[in-house]
């Protein structure tokens, strides 16, 4: 689907920046991230540029609008990065009580 002009100007893909992933023209934060913040963390569009001042409240509503026309795909890759962090809490939780183990041991 093409981007519209003022979309396009607030967000960015490029494959070798944040995996591809659609984010703020300029900066490495994507999509994804202001819709966590958003909709998970309960911030305000106000709120998060008070929190992330490299961006401006146009970047904010432009990833909001893009997430909205790309649902699907949003939701994909936030369960994607959820899982993968899951993945990586239960590996490095069982590696920190090996390694208890064997010195107790």
């Amino acid at each position: 689907m093409p981007q519209l002009p003022v979309i396009a100007e607030h967000i960015e893909i490029t494959p070798d920046t944040c995996g591809g992933k659609p984010r703020i023209a300029g900066h490495r934060i994507k999509v994804q991230d202001i819709v966590i913040w958003h909709e998970k963390m309960g911030m305000s569009p106000d709120e998060i540029v008070s929190s992330y001042s490299t961006i401006n409240l146009s970047d904010v509503y432009a990833a909001l609008a893009y997430y909205h026309d790309h649902l699907e795909e949003i939701r994909q890759y936030i369960k994607e990065d959820e899982e993968y962090i899951r993945e990586l809490r239960a590996n490095t939780s069982s590696l920190v009580q090996q390694k208890l183990k064997d010195s107790n041991g």
